[in-house]
């Protein structure tokens, strides 16, 4: 196999020799130019699988040079060499389409570890495409997978906005898994459940006897992210202390953990959702707004379920299949009158509710199919008050899902909160044990004397694991 090449524009002679003697040592064919014609003329003549170019150039610019590798060598991943500190100019970089940045001067081991992940993607585009994982053939969704493979190929980071239970936390997965990061961990962390005391420890990791009770060291979670990706969602919730260290961490590419000397680098993807609207929390200053700007160089919206109905009897029937799977039985399935009232509901909740509902229905039905009285509908209301617009948040609303489209998960309420369905859920769980000990064990009396069907009774049974 022939050697992969690499571009490498800059008009210092230093550079040009510093990046060729690095690139040719990884075993790579360097070429060189030091302006924009030079560039354009080198890329005319052959292919390369990545170039690297700097941002001030003699007769132009790198965003020249990126703009016209998107538009006529869109297989070519590019990346911007800026100067130290220089955040503006890496995002507009980013923004352009570049795969990822470096500043000067130029740390070897940033450099190397990001033309890896350049090859690598140059080699996932030449394989078969991997199967998405969103469930939907309506237009919202086919763009929306489309765009996701476009954001896999680059290093930007990305603000996924959406209503809770859309599927955000699936979404960042995606990116992840279509992307050169792929054999790296995804890590995903919410950081409304981080206690402020704690939050720096969590994200960057600390030394044995840094602190009361640090009895070792221990990585964080940036340190469990290295050479994968951190999706934080939530992220609205970090505290302004917490925002100014992120955002270093972000610019620096290196962590400091608590009671370390010195810091180490560090070669994360920054993901992020919240079910606020940052944008409103920076124009109130309760969010930086430097960090916005970094964390949100490309937006990406998830719609909710209600603009895609079309989708309702693909996901029904998914889900369906999920919970089947489960209890190791078939499950009815709802007549055309139940999915006709599913069409017709707003589901404030998203594929989180569709899948909480179809639970239930399941659960409690007694025929061969479910019926619309089984599934157990909000007020009709609810769809229209989605539709004009009053669930909080606006088109960033969300409460950290980690369900995805069409990936089922263990019921939520839609609210987000935990207590109350885990109390709710102790309650069934006692009462359930209370009829078995009664009925002696009998699963067919024991169902009688709570009133549920014998299927109902053993589904129970196997999702609150009580044996």
């Amino acid at each position: 196999m022939s050697k992969p090449s690499v571009l490498v524009v800059d008009d210092e002679r230093d550079i040009r020799e510093l990046l060729t003697i690095t690139l040719g040592r990884m075993g790579l064919l360097v070429d060189t130019a030091g302006n924009v014609a030079e560039a354009r003329a080198r890329l005319a003549a052959g292919r390369y699988g990545l170039c690297l170019t700097d941002m001030r150039l003699p007769d132009g610019n790198g965003l020249e040079i990126i703009a016209h590798i998107v538009a006529r060598h869109p297989d070519t991943p590019v990346a911007m060499i800026t100067a130290y500190g220089n955040v503006e100019a890496a995002v507009d970089a980013l923004k352009a389409g570049a795969f990822d940045f470096v500043s000067k001067p130029v740390d070897l081991a940033v450099l190397r570890r990001l033309v890896g992940n350049a090859l690598e993607l140059q080699q996932k585009r030449s394989a078969a495409p991997a199967a998405s994982g969103l469930i939907g053939e309506s237009p919202t969704m086919l763009a929306l997978r489309q765009t996701i493979a476009k954001l896999a190929r680059s290093q930007a980071p990305v603000y996924i906005a959406g209503e809770s239970g859309a599927g955000k936390e699936r979404v960042a997965r995606l990116i992840h898994e279509q992307g050169p990061r792929t054999a790296g961990p995804f890590v995903p962390v919410n950081c409304g459940a981080i206690p402020a005391e704690l939050m720096e420890s969590e994200f960057f990791g600390h030394k044995k006897g840094s602190f009361t009770g640090a009895h070792a060291d221990k990585d964080g979670l940036f340190q469990a992210a290295n050479g994968g990706t951190l999706f934080l969602d939530e992220v609205a919730e970090l505290p302004l202390h917490m925002q100014v260290k992120l955002l270093r961490v972000i610019q620096e590419k290196s962590v400091r953990a608590v009671g370390a000397s010195s810091e180490a680098p560090v070669d994360v993807r920054i993901l992020s959702a919240t079910h606020k609207n940052l944008a409103q929390l920076v124009e109130d200053n309760r969010f930086r707004h430097d960090l916005f700007y970094r964390l949100n160089v490309i937006e990406l919206r998830v719609p909710p379920l209600r603009e895609r109905v079309d989708d309702i009897p693909l996901l029904v029937d998914a889900i369906l299949k999920k919970l089947s799977a489960e209890i190791g039985e078939p499950l009815p399935k709802p007549d055309a009158d139940a999915l006709a009232a599913l069409r017709d509901y707003g589901f404030p909740g998203n594929v989180r509710e569709l899948e909480n509902i179809l639970e239930r229905a399941t659960a409690l039905c007694e025929g061969d199919s479910i019926r619309r009285e089984d599934l157990r509908l909000p007020a009709a209301s609810a769809r229209a008050s989605n539709l004009a617009g009053t669930s909080p948040g606006g088109s960033g609303a969300g409460a950290g899902s980690h369900a995805g489209a069409g990936e089922a998960a263990a019921p939520r309420t839609t609210d987000g909160s935990d207590d109350l369905p885990r109390h709710l859920e102790n309650l069934e769980r006692e009462a359930i044990v209370r009829a078995l000990e009664e009925c002696r064990y009998n699963k067919t009396r024991a169902a009688a004397k709570l009133g549920i069907t014998f299927r109902a009774l053993r589904y129970k049974l196997k999702k609150l694991a009580i044996e």
